[in-house]
């Protein structure tokens, strides 16, 4: 694989996928065979058409009812669909050792690119899995957690998480609780990262102001661009730039576009978003978040095997080779190689 060309991806909802369509065994990636009657965003046939090389695999439990209700999780579930997850992967690394790979740091990242697998970092998307006095923490770590957005788009024992509602502020609600803050503690003490995206302001801060590591957003755009509350404010940015982190750039459709619709023709918004990140933050600190799995993507881009068609765009907008490379995979793993 040439590695100007590959793919490190801050977030995708993979695992959530086979598990909501009971494929307990990720047969549906691995065979690249319709799950529950959908292709889904990634399989093993598309990452390969793709140059997708791994990244951050969410692990999300959902609220009772609708699958993106914002109700509360009940933590005994989510513990339940947190290892029900981590087992898809662990059979899909160990059904598929040549083509997936569990990595817990950044020397396993290294390894797994050279030999041409796709490298899994397990990232946990919202902590109610997590006991509020943090417990069972190390259970997870234990099991391969190595990523923890403290909430999703609800509210936790940890915090606030953003409504979807637009437009919006992402201030909106109280900062993180005593449990919140020991959670960022704690992670910052075992080396787990701390992703912002779904963290309301008040919480942002609190991260900002407890980590003493550098300040992530797997899959976030720009606030100014697009005023939906999941957005990132020109000052949340700033901070971002100040700490030496990083922020994925989020191919969903309703966190580009500045009508905030969920529309699929829609494709110059990805370069207007990455051009002002960019100038913002610096060349080194913008990479992708693509929401695989997770969200409504554009048409254009379609699924996993549609990469090099955002490649091809940058290109056509005057990004050099280097810049892709960078935005593509360089910089998750430049940041990885310092943080992880």
């Amino acid at each position: 694989m040439n590695q100007k060309d590959i793919v490190f991806d801050g977030h995708n909802d993979l695992l959530l996928r086979l598990w909501l369509a009971g494929d307990h065994g990720g047969n549906g990636f691995l065979q690249s065979t319709r799950v529950n009657g959908s292709d889904g965003h990634l399989d093993l046939k598309s990452t390969k058409e793709g140059n997708f090389s791994g990244g951050f695999f969410a692990i999300f439990s959902p609220s009772p009812g609708e699958i993106l209700s914002t109700d509360k999780a009940d933590t005994s579930k989510a513990k339940v669909a947190a290892e029900d997850m981590i087992s898809i992967a662990k059979k899909m690394e160990q059904s598929n050792p040549s083509d997936f790979s569990i990595v817990l740091n950044s020397k396993e990242i290294e390894e797994s690119l050279s030999e041409e697998k796709i490298a899994c970092i397990l990232h946990f998307e919202g902590a109610e899995m997590i006991e509020e006095d943090l417990s069972n923490l190390n259970h997870f770590y234990d099991l391969g957690i190595r990523s923890i957005g403290p909430v999703w788009s609800r509210t936790n024992v940890f915090g606030h998480g953003v409504p979807f509602g637009f437009p919006g502020s992402p201030d909106q609600g109280p900062g993180l609780s005593k449990a919140g803050k020991n959670l960022i503690r704690e992670c910052n003490n075992l080396g787990i990262l701390i992703d912002l995206s779904h963290l309301n302001e008040a919480g942002f801060w609190d991260v900002e102001k407890i980590s003493s590591k550098p300040l992530i957003a797997t899959h976030s755009n720009v606030h100014q661009l697009c005023p939906t509350p999941r957005n990132l404010t020109d000052n949340q940015l700033a901070a971002i730039k100040d700490r030496d982190g990083i922020v994925g750039l989020n191919f969903a459709t309703g966190f580009l576009r500045k009508d905030g619709k969920k529309d699929t023709n829609t494709k110059q918004e990805l370069i207007e978003h990455l051009e002002y990140l960019l100038n913002t933050l610096g060349e080194d600190k913008v990479a992708l978040g693509s929401d695989f799995d997770g969200a409504i993507i554009p048409d254009f881009i379609a699924n996993c095997a549609g990469l090099p068609k955002l490649t091809e765009l940058m290109r056509e907008n005057g990004f050099e080779d280097e810049l892709i490379k960078k935005i593509c995979s360089e910089n998750w793993l430049k940041f990885l190689r310092k943080n992880f």
